[in-house]
């Protein structure tokens, strides 16, 4: 490695020698002058430039989700005249300072599986293959995913294999949490559209704010126990849930009926709801308790949008929880892997576990039927 190297801030009078570094690095999936620019401005993001000699030769871009404590490495590229000089680790080395500065537990990335030297590369640095994505890149070519842990303090690594459902309509979170539960309970159970619209109409409140209405957890609870598997609910409050957020009577009379319903048709599981205030040694006992928990939160944290979702919590640790949200939005520069066993403190995700003006917050507990 030339001692004459530097690492630095990426600026926009960059902009020229990124984008040539781009054309000669990359055969297809290249970032825009346009994406450069605004990768280069403030916010989640830390993008950095590696100087040799006085000039720019490579750059790293870190994503960081809001309100998490992932990292992503979205892009990392060095001139082939400067390869195999080290430079490719010292860079490496610098993106996962900058995200450890951002508190974040996990560094994550995709590589092309036709890409060897820097899938040894990685593997060298400690980065473990997560899975493998078929058609990621836009010549269809798959790619492995890679995690490395940056904090060796806290957390724990992912050794069991991932499953995401990204939910297909604005109203289906709940039956893809849901889905990601029971797939990872028994992997005999076959997630589809089809059986996340027919947990949705078992499951829905009816009405909402606007538009369809979501899933109670007294509905997910049942329709996870006519699957075959076992529900434990968790709630804080005893009236239906959602219905501070409807103004129309009509409407309200309709959200009782439907939780009417679903309260009594639970009696035949007995003990399978029940009124928990959920502060935090409560919430920390559950997690502690139960290996899979769907979860109600509120997404402000998320994406400044104070709306209902539901995640589900894959795991958690004495310091984190790690959720999957089936609501990838389509957000700019995001894949699946800034959505997929995602870590958050356990603070900062009680802080979000709650909703509406009620403060309504539920944990819904799932397991096979045998440990019932």
């Amino acid at each position: 490695m030339t001692p004459t190297s530097t690492i630095r801030a990426a600026v926009r009078s960059d902009l020229d020698a990124l984008e040539n570094i781009e054309q000669r690095c990359f055969n297809s999936d290249k970032l825009s002058r346009r994406s450069f620019t605004s990768l280069i401005k403030p916010g989640p993001h830390s993008s950095s430039v590696i100087v040799n000699m006085n000039r720019v030769c490579g750059y790293s871009i870190v994503l960081y989700r809001t309100g998490t404590s992932l990292a992503r490495l979205y892009s990392i590229a060095l001139e082939p005249s400067v390869q195999g000089q080290g430079l490719a680790r010292k860079l490496l080395n610098h993106a996962e300072s900058q995200a450890r500065k951002q508190g974040c537990l996990f560094m994550r990335l995709e590589v092309r599986v036709d890409n060897p030297k820097a899938i040894a590369l990685y593997k060298k640095l400690a980065y473990s293959v997560l899975d493998i994505i078929d058609n990621y890149y836009q010549d269809g070519c798959a790619a492995q995913r890679f995690e490395k842990r940056l904090q060796l303090e806290h957390g724990s690594e992912t050794t069991k294999p991932l499953i995401y459902y990204r939910q297909t309509t604005d109203f289906s979170c709940g039956p893809s949490a849901l889905m990601m539960a029971l797939a990872s309970i028994d992997n005999r159970y076959q997630t589809s559209r089809r059986e996340e619209l027919q947990i949705w109409r078992e499951a829905t409140t009816i009405f909402m704010t606007t538009g369809h209405g979501g899933c109670s957890p007294h509905g997910l609870a049942l329709a996870a126990f006519k699957r075959g598997f076992s529900a434990q609910l968790y709630i804080n409050r005893s009236d239906p849930p959602f219905i501070d957020s409807v103004r129309s009577e009509e409407k309200r009379q309709v959200i009782r009926l439907v939780h009417q319903d679903f309260c009594e048709q639970l009696q035949q599981y007995p003990s399978s709801s029940e009124i928990n205030p959920l502060g935090p040694t409560q919430f920390k006992e559950i997690l502690e308790r139960h290996e899979h928990i769907i979860a109600l939160i509120s997404t402000w944290a998320l994406n400044r949008n104070r709306a209902p979702h539901w995640v589900y919590v894959s795991k958690s640790d004495q310091d984190f929880v790690y959720i999957s949200d089936p609501d990838t939005n389509d957000s700019r520069w995001q894949s699946e892997t800034d959505f997929t066993h995602v870590p958050i403190t356990i603070a900062a995700f009680i802080n979000m576990a709650c909703f509406g003006r009620n403060r309504l917050r539920c944990l819904l507990a799932i397991h096979p039927k045998d440990l019932e």
